[in-house]
Protein backbone atom coordinates (compact mmCIF):
# COMPACT_ATOMS: atom_id res chain seq x y z
CA UNK A 1 0.00 0.00 0.00
CA UNK A 2 1.08 3.46 -1.14
CA UNK A 3 2.12 5.60 1.24
CA UNK A 4 -0.68 8.12 0.70
CA UNK A 5 -3.14 5.86 -0.02
CA UNK A 6 -5.06 6.15 3.35
CA UNK A 7 -6.54 10.15 3.26
CA UNK A 8 -6.04 11.26 7.29
CA UNK A 9 -8.92 13.64 8.03
CA UNK A 10 -7.78 16.93 9.83
CA UNK A 11 -7.39 15.30 13.90
CA UNK A 12 -6.93 18.55 15.52
CA UNK A 13 -10.59 18.46 16.85
CA UNK A 14 -11.84 14.84 15.89
CA UNK A 15 -11.74 12.21 18.53
CA UNK A 16 -9.87 9.14 17.59
CA UNK A 17 -11.60 6.44 15.28
CA UNK A 18 -12.11 2.55 15.70
CA UNK A 19 -9.11 2.05 13.10
CA UNK A 20 -7.12 4.35 15.21
CA UNK A 21 -7.17 2.12 18.35
CA UNK A 22 -7.09 -1.10 16.54
CA UNK A 23 -3.00 0.72 15.13
CA UNK A 24 -2.71 1.43 18.60
CA UNK A 25 -3.30 -2.18 19.99
CA UNK A 26 -0.96 -3.67 17.31
CA UNK A 27 1.98 -1.69 17.90
CA UNK A 28 1.43 -2.23 21.50
CA UNK A 29 1.80 -5.98 21.06
CA UNK A 30 4.83 -5.38 18.78
CA UNK A 31 5.98 -3.37 21.92
CA UNK A 32 5.57 -6.04 24.16
CA UNK A 33 7.62 -8.27 22.43
CA UNK A 34 10.38 -5.07 22.08
CA UNK A 35 10.96 -5.75 25.79
CA UNK A 36 10.44 -9.15 25.99
CA UNK A 37 13.57 -9.64 23.70
CA UNK A 38 15.19 -6.48 25.46
CA UNK A 39 14.37 -7.66 29.06
CA UNK A 40 14.64 -11.73 28.92
CA UNK A 41 18.36 -11.17 29.98
CA UNK A 42 17.72 -10.32 33.18
CA UNK A 43 15.94 -13.30 34.27
CA UNK A 44 18.78 -14.93 32.67
CA UNK A 45 21.89 -13.39 33.99
CA UNK A 46 22.85 -15.41 36.86
CA UNK A 47 22.89 -18.07 34.22
CA UNK A 48 24.70 -16.48 31.55
CA UNK A 49 26.84 -14.41 34.06
CA UNK A 50 27.79 -18.83 35.82
CA UNK A 51 28.14 -20.04 32.00
CA UNK A 52 29.99 -17.69 30.21
CA UNK A 53 32.45 -16.74 33.44
CA UNK A 54 31.35 -12.90 33.49
CA UNK A 55 31.34 -10.44 36.03
CA UNK A 56 28.32 -7.80 37.21
CA UNK A 57 30.39 -5.09 35.26
CA UNK A 58 30.22 -7.23 31.99
CA UNK A 59 26.53 -8.10 32.83
CA UNK A 60 25.67 -4.25 33.19
CA UNK A 61 26.96 -3.84 29.77
CA UNK A 62 25.13 -6.26 27.96
CA UNK A 63 21.81 -5.29 29.94
CA UNK A 64 22.73 -1.43 29.11
CA UNK A 65 25.36 -0.10 26.68
CA UNK A 66 25.63 -2.99 24.57
CA UNK A 67 22.14 -2.63 23.50
CA UNK A 68 21.56 1.04 24.65
CA UNK A 69 24.24 2.77 22.07
CA UNK A 70 23.32 0.91 18.86
CA UNK A 71 19.87 1.61 19.88
CA UNK A 72 20.12 5.13 20.53
CA UNK A 73 22.53 6.11 17.63
CA UNK A 74 20.27 4.48 14.60
CA UNK A 75 17.32 5.57 16.07
CA UNK A 76 18.50 9.01 14.88
CA UNK A 77 18.59 8.29 11.48
CA UNK A 78 16.21 5.52 11.44
CA UNK A 79 13.83 8.22 13.02
CA UNK A 80 14.38 10.99 10.82
CA UNK A 81 13.75 8.23 7.85
CA UNK A 82 10.27 7.80 9.92
CA UNK A 83 9.49 11.03 9.11
CA UNK A 84 9.76 11.16 5.83
CA UNK A 85 9.48 7.21 4.40
CA UNK A 86 6.37 4.47 4.75
CA UNK A 87 7.07 4.12 8.66
CA UNK A 88 4.58 0.89 8.63
CA UNK A 89 7.35 -1.08 6.58
CA UNK A 90 10.04 0.26 8.53
CA UNK A 91 8.45 -0.90 11.64
CA UNK A 92 7.83 -4.46 9.63
CA UNK A 93 12.04 -4.29 8.47
CA UNK A 94 13.00 -3.48 12.27
CA UNK A 95 10.61 -6.16 13.54
CA UNK A 96 12.32 -9.10 11.51
CA UNK A 97 15.90 -7.81 12.44
CA UNK A 98 15.48 -7.79 15.88
CA UNK A 99 13.85 -10.95 16.17
CA UNK A 100 16.38 -12.67 13.81
CA UNK A 101 19.05 -11.52 16.29
CA UNK A 102 17.43 -12.06 19.30
CA UNK A 103 17.14 -15.60 18.44
CA UNK A 104 20.53 -15.50 17.06
CA UNK A 105 21.70 -14.57 20.96
CA UNK A 106 21.07 -18.15 21.46
CA UNK A 107 23.51 -19.79 19.66
CA UNK A 108 26.48 -17.40 21.11
CA UNK A 109 28.60 -19.19 23.40
CA UNK A 110 31.43 -16.23 24.45
CA UNK A 111 30.74 -12.69 25.75
CA UNK A 112 32.07 -11.45 23.04
CA UNK A 113 29.46 -13.10 20.64
CA UNK A 114 26.87 -12.04 23.11
CA UNK A 115 27.99 -8.28 22.94
CA UNK A 116 27.34 -8.45 19.03
CA UNK A 117 23.97 -9.80 18.47
CA UNK A 118 22.80 -7.51 22.01
CA UNK A 119 24.28 -4.30 19.71
CA UNK A 120 22.09 -6.10 16.56
CA UNK A 121 19.09 -6.20 18.96
CA UNK A 122 19.34 -2.64 19.63
CA UNK A 123 19.41 -1.62 15.81
CA UNK A 124 16.68 -3.23 14.97
CA UNK A 125 15.01 -2.18 17.88
CA UNK A 126 15.41 1.85 16.85
CA UNK A 127 12.89 1.40 14.37
CA UNK A 128 10.01 0.68 16.92
CA UNK A 129 9.22 3.61 19.34
CA UNK A 130 10.39 6.75 16.58
CA UNK A 131 7.49 4.71 13.89
CA UNK A 132 4.73 4.07 16.70
CA UNK A 133 5.53 7.58 18.24
CA UNK A 134 4.76 8.89 14.84
CA UNK A 135 2.16 7.13 13.51
CA UNK A 136 0.21 7.42 17.03
CA UNK A 137 0.48 11.21 16.67
CA UNK A 138 -0.86 11.10 13.45
CA UNK A 139 -4.00 8.81 14.50
CA UNK A 140 -4.99 10.44 17.92
CA UNK A 141 -5.51 14.20 18.31
CA UNK A 142 -3.62 16.33 20.96
CA UNK A 143 -6.33 16.05 23.66
CA UNK A 144 -5.32 12.08 23.44
CA UNK A 145 -1.83 12.07 22.37
CA UNK A 146 -0.29 11.25 26.33
CA UNK A 147 -3.16 8.76 27.05
CA UNK A 148 -2.15 7.28 23.52
CA UNK A 149 1.22 7.13 24.02
CA UNK A 150 0.79 6.14 27.52
CA UNK A 151 -1.11 3.00 26.26
CA UNK A 152 1.95 2.24 23.89
CA UNK A 153 4.39 2.77 26.79
CA UNK A 154 2.08 0.38 28.85
CA UNK A 155 3.99 -2.46 26.44
CA UNK A 156 7.37 -1.63 28.09
CA UNK A 157 6.07 -3.16 31.43
CA UNK A 158 3.99 -5.83 30.02
CA UNK A 159 6.91 -7.04 27.66
CA UNK A 160 9.50 -6.86 30.75
CA UNK A 161 7.45 -8.42 33.33
CA UNK A 162 6.52 -11.30 30.56
CA UNK A 163 10.15 -11.51 29.81
CA UNK A 164 10.66 -12.71 33.04
CA UNK A 165 8.04 -15.74 33.40
CA UNK A 166 8.84 -16.65 29.72
CA UNK A 167 12.41 -16.94 30.52
CA UNK A 168 12.42 -18.76 33.64
CA UNK A 169 10.23 -21.31 32.49
CA UNK A 170 11.89 -21.51 29.20
CA UNK A 171 15.21 -22.27 30.68
CA UNK A 172 13.90 -24.34 33.86
CA UNK A 173 12.17 -26.68 31.22
CA UNK A 174 14.74 -27.07 28.66
CA UNK A 175 17.40 -27.27 31.48
CA UNK A 176 15.51 -29.78 33.17
CA UNK A 177 14.67 -32.21 30.17
CA UNK A 178 18.33 -31.45 28.87
CA UNK A 179 20.49 -31.34 31.73
CA UNK A 180 23.80 -31.59 30.20
CA UNK A 181 22.96 -29.56 27.03
CA UNK A 182 20.11 -30.12 24.16
CA UNK A 183 19.93 -29.68 20.46
CA UNK A 184 23.89 -28.86 18.91
CA UNK A 185 24.51 -28.47 22.99
CA UNK A 186 22.01 -25.66 23.82
CA UNK A 187 21.41 -24.76 27.62
CA UNK A 188 18.00 -23.25 28.81
CA UNK A 189 18.77 -19.98 28.57
CA UNK A 190 20.10 -20.16 25.20
CA UNK A 191 16.66 -21.97 24.52
CA UNK A 192 14.85 -19.05 25.67
CA UNK A 193 16.19 -16.19 23.46
CA UNK A 194 15.38 -18.85 20.36
CA UNK A 195 11.80 -18.87 22.14
CA UNK A 196 11.62 -15.38 22.29
CA UNK A 197 13.12 -14.22 18.93
CA UNK A 198 11.42 -16.70 15.86
CA UNK A 199 7.77 -15.16 16.73
CA UNK A 200 8.38 -11.40 15.87
CA UNK A 201 9.17 -12.92 12.37
CA UNK A 202 5.63 -13.99 12.15
CA UNK A 203 4.20 -10.67 14.11
CA UNK A 204 6.02 -8.41 11.66
CA UNK A 205 3.29 -10.29 8.71
CA UNK A 206 0.67 -9.02 10.98
CA UNK A 207 2.36 -5.35 11.43
CA UNK A 208 2.84 -4.97 7.56
CA UNK A 209 -0.85 -5.15 6.98
CA UNK A 210 -1.76 -2.06 9.29
CA UNK A 211 -2.39 0.86 6.73
CA UNK A 212 -0.46 4.25 6.33
CA UNK A 213 -1.61 7.35 7.09
CA UNK A 214 -1.37 10.59 4.64
CA UNK A 215 1.32 13.02 6.17
CA UNK A 216 0.51 16.82 7.35
CA UNK A 217 1.55 18.76 4.35
CA UNK A 218 4.97 19.64 5.34
CA UNK A 219 6.22 16.37 5.68
CA UNK A 220 5.72 16.02 2.29
CA UNK A 221 9.08 18.20 1.21
CA UNK A 222 12.41 16.86 0.06
CA UNK A 223 13.30 16.37 -3.28
CA UNK A 224 15.22 13.10 -2.54
CA UNK A 225 14.28 9.42 -1.94
CA UNK A 226 14.14 9.29 1.65
CA UNK A 227 16.25 6.13 1.98
CA UNK A 228 19.00 8.58 0.45
CA UNK A 229 18.35 11.01 2.77
CA UNK A 230 18.58 7.78 5.58
CA UNK A 231 22.25 6.89 4.58
CA UNK A 232 23.53 10.11 5.02
CA UNK A 233 22.29 10.96 8.04
CA UNK A 234 24.07 7.63 9.04
CA UNK A 235 26.89 9.06 7.32
CA UNK A 236 26.56 11.73 10.38
CA UNK A 237 27.06 9.21 12.72
CA UNK A 238 30.05 6.48 11.59
CA UNK A 239 33.78 8.09 11.69
CA UNK A 240 35.66 9.23 9.43
CA UNK A 241 32.61 10.58 7.54
CA UNK A 242 31.58 12.77 10.95
CA UNK A 243 34.94 14.57 10.04
CA UNK A 244 34.08 15.04 6.14
CA UNK A 245 30.54 16.75 7.41
CA UNK A 246 32.49 18.90 9.72
CA UNK A 247 34.58 20.02 7.10
CA UNK A 248 31.83 21.00 4.78
CA UNK A 249 31.15 23.81 7.90
CA UNK A 250 34.36 25.00 7.75
CA UNK A 251 37.92 24.54 9.73
CA UNK A 252 36.62 26.06 13.23
CA UNK A 253 33.59 22.97 12.71
CA UNK A 254 36.77 20.23 11.67
CA UNK A 255 38.40 22.02 15.25
CA UNK A 256 35.90 21.37 17.47
CA UNK A 257 34.82 17.97 16.55
CA UNK A 258 38.83 16.62 16.82
CA UNK A 259 38.72 18.83 19.92
CA UNK A 260 35.26 17.01 21.53
CA UNK A 261 36.50 13.44 20.00
CA UNK A 262 39.82 13.91 22.02
CA UNK A 263 38.18 15.04 25.01
CA UNK A 264 35.64 12.01 25.35
CA UNK A 265 38.47 9.50 24.26
CA UNK A 266 40.88 11.12 27.26
CA UNK A 267 37.43 10.70 29.81
CA UNK A 268 36.89 6.64 28.43
CA UNK A 269 40.54 6.25 29.04
CA UNK A 270 40.56 7.42 32.63
CA UNK A 271 36.84 5.12 33.09
CA UNK A 272 38.79 2.08 31.96
CA UNK A 273 41.82 2.65 33.74
CA UNK A 274 39.21 3.25 37.25
CA UNK A 275 37.53 0.55 36.51
CA UNK A 276 39.29 -2.03 33.99
CA UNK A 277 35.84 -2.20 31.83
CA UNK A 278 36.59 -1.71 27.83
CA UNK A 279 33.81 -2.02 26.20
CA UNK A 280 31.06 -0.15 28.37
CA UNK A 281 33.33 2.93 27.95
CA UNK A 282 34.50 2.59 24.46
CA UNK A 283 30.67 2.41 23.62
CA UNK A 284 30.02 5.33 25.54
CA UNK A 285 32.86 7.66 24.30
CA UNK A 286 31.71 6.49 20.62
CA UNK A 287 27.76 6.95 21.54
CA UNK A 288 28.50 10.55 22.56
CA UNK A 289 31.11 11.81 20.18
CA UNK A 290 28.71 10.19 17.26
CA UNK A 291 25.53 12.08 19.00
CA UNK A 292 27.47 15.67 18.89
CA UNK A 293 28.39 15.25 15.41
CA UNK A 294 25.15 14.33 14.23
CA UNK A 295 23.76 17.26 15.92
CA UNK A 296 25.98 19.35 15.27
CA UNK A 297 25.24 18.29 10.88
CA UNK A 298 21.65 18.81 11.83
CA UNK A 299 21.88 22.06 12.22
CA UNK A 300 23.66 22.75 8.69
CA UNK A 301 21.01 20.17 7.45
CA UNK A 302 17.70 21.03 9.00
CA UNK A 303 18.11 24.12 11.34
CA UNK A 304 14.75 24.06 11.76
CA UNK A 305 14.16 21.03 13.64
CA UNK A 306 17.89 21.51 15.13
CA UNK A 307 16.41 24.54 16.44
CA UNK A 308 12.96 23.21 17.75
CA UNK A 309 15.26 20.12 19.52
CA UNK A 310 18.33 20.89 20.52
CA UNK A 311 18.07 24.36 20.63
CA UNK A 312 14.79 24.21 22.77
CA UNK A 313 15.82 23.93 26.49
CA UNK A 314 12.55 22.88 27.36
CA UNK A 315 12.57 19.52 25.42
CA UNK A 316 16.49 19.17 26.43
CA UNK A 317 15.90 19.12 30.24
CA UNK A 318 12.22 17.07 29.83
CA UNK A 319 14.13 14.48 27.73
CA UNK A 320 17.26 14.50 30.49
CA UNK A 321 15.02 14.70 33.43
CA UNK A 322 12.87 11.74 32.26
CA UNK A 323 16.30 10.23 31.16
CA UNK A 324 17.66 10.13 34.57
CA UNK A 325 14.07 8.56 35.86
CA UNK A 326 14.56 5.95 32.91
CA UNK A 327 18.28 5.33 34.50
CA UNK A 328 16.77 4.31 37.81
CA UNK A 329 13.37 2.23 36.04
CA UNK A 330 15.95 0.43 34.00
CA UNK A 331 18.36 -0.85 36.49
CA UNK A 332 15.82 -1.95 38.71
CA UNK A 333 14.08 -3.49 35.93
CA UNK A 334 17.53 -5.36 35.27
CA UNK A 335 19.08 -5.89 38.82
CA UNK A 336 15.65 -6.61 40.60
CA UNK A 337 15.90 -10.47 39.87
CA UNK A 338 19.40 -10.63 40.53
CA UNK A 339 19.63 -9.26 43.47
CA UNK A 340 16.58 -11.28 44.84
CA UNK A 341 17.88 -14.41 43.47
CA UNK A 342 21.54 -13.64 44.96
CA UNK A 343 21.22 -11.46 48.22
CA UNK A 344 17.88 -12.76 49.33
CA UNK A 345 18.33 -16.18 48.05
CA UNK A 346 14.79 -16.51 46.22
CA UNK A 347 14.34 -19.09 44.06
CA UNK A 348 14.00 -18.34 40.21
CA UNK A 349 10.73 -19.51 39.58
CA UNK A 350 9.33 -17.86 42.38
CA UNK A 351 10.92 -14.32 41.50
CA UNK A 352 9.75 -14.83 37.74
CA UNK A 353 6.65 -15.28 38.64
CA UNK A 354 6.04 -12.21 41.14
CA UNK A 355 8.43 -9.71 39.56
CA UNK A 356 7.22 -10.30 35.99
CA UNK A 357 3.67 -10.35 37.07
CA UNK A 358 4.02 -7.49 39.49
CA UNK A 359 5.84 -5.80 37.18
CA UNK A 360 3.60 -5.73 34.72
CA UNK A 361 0.82 -4.77 36.91
CA UNK A 362 2.43 -1.91 38.22
CA UNK A 363 4.09 -0.49 34.73
CA UNK A 364 0.77 -0.53 33.50
CA UNK A 365 -0.93 1.20 36.14
CA UNK A 366 1.48 3.75 36.41
CA UNK A 367 1.92 4.84 32.57
CA UNK A 368 -2.24 4.80 32.41
CA UNK A 369 -2.54 6.41 35.49
CA UNK A 370 0.08 9.22 34.89
CA UNK A 371 -0.75 9.21 30.90
CA UNK A 372 -4.70 10.15 31.99
CA UNK A 373 -3.28 12.70 34.89
CA UNK A 374 -1.13 14.82 32.98
CA UNK A 375 -3.78 14.91 29.82
CA UNK A 376 -5.58 16.50 32.72
CA UNK A 377 -3.25 18.65 34.14
CA UNK A 378 -2.49 19.89 30.49
CA UNK A 379 -5.79 21.28 29.86
CA UNK A 380 -5.26 23.24 32.92
CA UNK A 381 -1.67 24.20 32.81
CA UNK A 382 0.57 24.13 29.60
CA UNK A 383 3.49 22.71 31.99
CA UNK A 384 1.05 20.01 33.58
CA UNK A 385 2.68 17.08 32.48
CA UNK A 386 6.09 17.98 33.56
CA UNK A 387 4.39 17.78 37.16
CA UNK A 388 4.00 13.75 36.61
CA UNK A 389 7.13 13.53 35.75
CA UNK A 390 8.48 15.26 38.68
CA UNK A 391 6.34 12.36 40.52
CA UNK A 392 7.94 10.21 38.92
CA UNK A 393 11.43 11.15 39.97
CA UNK A 394 10.51 11.84 44.24
CA UNK A 395 7.89 9.33 44.83
CA UNK A 396 9.99 5.54 44.13
CA UNK A 397 12.56 7.34 46.51
CA UNK A 398 11.11 5.73 49.57
CA UNK A 399 9.86 2.47 48.20
CA UNK A 400 13.70 1.71 46.64
CA UNK A 401 15.26 2.73 49.75
CA UNK A 402 12.69 -0.01 51.70
CA UNK A 403 12.81 -2.25 49.56
CA UNK A 404 16.34 -3.07 48.84
CA UNK A 405 17.52 -2.66 52.82
CA UNK A 406 14.94 -5.28 54.10
CA UNK A 407 15.58 -8.85 54.46
CA UNK A 408 11.79 -9.55 54.00
CA UNK A 409 10.79 -11.14 50.80
CA UNK A 410 7.46 -9.59 51.22
CA UNK A 411 8.26 -6.27 51.94
CA UNK A 412 10.97 -6.47 48.68
CA UNK A 413 7.87 -7.71 46.49
CA UNK A 414 5.96 -4.55 48.10
CA UNK A 415 8.08 -1.67 47.27
CA UNK A 416 9.33 -3.02 44.45
CA UNK A 417 5.75 -3.05 42.68
CA UNK A 418 5.24 0.78 43.82
CA UNK A 419 9.13 1.87 43.08
CA UNK A 420 7.73 0.56 39.46
CA UNK A 421 4.57 2.56 39.29
CA UNK A 422 5.57 5.27 40.64
CA UNK A 423 8.48 5.63 37.71
CA UNK A 424 6.18 4.45 35.15
CA UNK A 425 3.85 7.28 35.44
CA UNK A 426 6.65 9.65 33.91
CA UNK A 427 6.76 8.12 30.45
CA UNK A 428 3.50 9.12 28.91
CA UNK A 429 3.63 13.07 30.03
CA UNK A 430 7.66 13.07 28.88
CA UNK A 431 7.06 11.71 25.48
CA UNK A 432 3.71 13.83 24.85
CA UNK A 433 5.59 17.04 26.12
CA UNK A 434 8.45 15.98 23.86
CA UNK A 435 5.94 15.62 20.67
CA UNK A 436 3.90 19.02 21.76
CA UNK A 437 7.14 20.81 21.20
CA UNK A 438 7.93 20.69 17.40
CA UNK A 439 6.37 20.45 14.29
CA UNK A 440 4.16 17.20 12.77
CA UNK A 441 7.35 16.34 10.38
CA UNK A 442 9.71 16.18 12.77
CA UNK A 443 7.83 13.79 15.37
CA UNK A 444 10.12 10.65 14.30
CA UNK A 445 13.57 12.93 15.19
CA UNK A 446 11.89 14.62 18.25
CA UNK A 447 11.39 10.68 19.24
CA UNK A 448 14.55 9.24 18.56
CA UNK A 449 16.46 12.66 20.12
CA UNK A 450 14.13 12.21 23.15
CA UNK A 451 15.33 8.33 23.18
CA UNK A 452 18.98 9.34 22.91
CA UNK A 453 18.15 10.54 26.59
CA UNK A 454 16.21 7.51 27.79
CA UNK A 455 18.82 5.05 26.35
CA UNK A 456 22.57 6.94 26.53
CA UNK A 457 21.54 8.20 29.95
CA UNK A 458 19.06 5.64 31.44
CA UNK A 459 19.74 2.91 29.69
CA UNK A 460 22.91 2.34 28.58
CA UNK A 461 24.39 4.17 32.35
CA UNK A 462 21.57 2.55 35.04
CA UNK A 463 22.11 -1.06 34.82
CA UNK A 464 26.16 -0.70 33.98
CA UNK A 465 26.29 1.70 37.40
CA UNK A 466 24.56 -0.79 39.51
CA UNK A 467 26.65 -3.37 38.38
CA UNK A 468 30.07 -1.65 38.70
CA UNK A 469 29.17 -0.22 41.91
CA UNK A 470 28.34 -3.83 43.36
CA UNK A 471 31.54 -4.92 42.17
CA UNK A 472 33.75 -2.17 43.29
CA UNK A 473 31.70 -2.08 46.92
CA UNK A 474 31.48 -5.70 46.93
CA UNK A 475 27.45 -5.27 47.59
CA UNK A 476 24.65 -5.39 45.19
CA UNK A 477 22.55 -3.43 47.83
CA UNK A 478 24.74 -0.39 47.42
CA UNK A 479 24.67 -0.68 43.82
CA UNK A 480 20.93 -0.54 43.32
CA UNK A 481 20.50 1.70 46.91
CA UNK A 482 22.96 4.29 44.71
CA UNK A 483 20.51 4.91 42.02
CA UNK A 484 18.45 7.39 44.71
CA UNK A 485 21.32 9.49 43.97
CA UNK A 486 20.02 10.97 40.43
CA UNK A 487 16.96 12.40 41.63
CA UNK A 488 18.16 15.45 42.47
CA UNK A 489 19.61 16.32 39.40
CA UNK A 490 16.02 15.19 37.55
CA UNK A 491 14.74 16.88 39.81
CA UNK A 492 16.66 20.79 39.16
CA UNK A 493 15.95 19.85 35.07
CA UNK A 494 12.45 19.39 35.13
CA UNK A 495 12.01 22.61 37.25
CA UNK A 496 13.42 24.49 34.25
CA UNK A 497 11.46 22.65 31.90
CA UNK A 498 8.60 23.63 33.51
CA UNK A 499 9.40 27.64 33.80
CA UNK A 500 10.38 27.23 30.10
CA UNK A 501 7.59 25.05 28.47
CA UNK A 502 4.76 27.54 28.29
CA UNK A 503 7.18 29.96 25.96
CA UNK A 504 8.70 28.01 23.85
CA UNK A 505 5.20 25.73 22.78
CA UNK A 506 3.79 28.84 21.95
CA UNK A 507 6.46 29.79 19.63
CA UNK A 508 7.42 26.65 17.87
CA UNK A 509 6.18 27.98 14.42
CA UNK A 510 7.91 31.55 15.09
CA UNK A 511 11.24 29.75 15.62
CA UNK A 512 11.00 27.49 13.08
CA UNK A 513 10.53 29.95 10.93
CA UNK A 514 13.61 32.46 12.01
CA UNK A 515 15.65 29.22 11.81
CA UNK A 516 14.65 28.25 8.54
CA UNK A 517 15.41 31.69 7.35
CA UNK A 518 18.86 31.95 8.94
Amino acid sequence: MSEDSTAAPDRSEAPASAYSWYVLSVLVVVYILNFIDRQILSILAVDIKRDLALTDGQLGFLGGAAFAVFYALFGVPLGRLADRWHRVRLLTIGLVLWSTMTALSGFTRNYMALSLARMGVGVGEATASPTAYSLISDYFPSRQRATALAIYSSGLYLGGGVSLLIGAKISQVWDTAYPGGGIAGLVGWQAAFLAVGVPGVLLAMWVASLREPTRQPEAAAGARHPLIDFFIDLSMLLPPFTLFHAMRRGVAAVAINLIVAAAVIALAVVMIRVTGNLPQWSAMAFGYYVVFSWAATLRRHDPATFRLIWGTPAFICTALGYGLVSLGAYALAFWSAPYAETVLKLPKAELAFVLGGSGALSGFLGVILGGRMSDWLRGRNPSGRILVVMFGIIAPVVPIWIGFTTDSALLFYVMNFLAGMFAATALGAAAATTQDLVLPRMRGTATASFFLATTLVGLAIGPYMVGQISELSGSMRIGVLSLIGVAPISLALLIYAYRTLPEAEATIAERARAAAGE
